[in-house]
C-alpha cells in the first residue's frame, strides 16, 4: 500500500511539473508528458482502490 501511495504522490509531482515546464516552454512535448502521467496517476488510484474493495470482501473471510 505504501508503494502505490508513493507511485500516487510521484504521478502527482510528474504532472505538475511537465504542466509548470509547458507553461514556461510552450513545448508540447510536456503536455503528452503530463497527460501521460495523469493516465498513469489514474490506474494507481484504480488499483488503489480495488485493492481497498477486495479487502474489505475477503477481510471477514479471514
Amino acid at each position: 500500500m505504501l508503494a502505490i501511495r508513493l507511485l500516487a504522490v510521484l504521478a502527482a509531482i510528474g504532472i505538475g511539473a511537465s504542466l509548470i515546464a509547458w507553461m514556461l516552454t510552450g513545448n508540447p512535448r510536456y503536455r503528452r508528458w503530463a497527460w501521460n502521467f495523469l493516465r498513469a496517476g489514474l490506474v494507481v488510484v484504480f488499483v488503489f482502490l480495488a485493492l481497498l474493495a477486495l479487502e474489505r470482501v475477503f477481510l471477514p473471510l479471514v
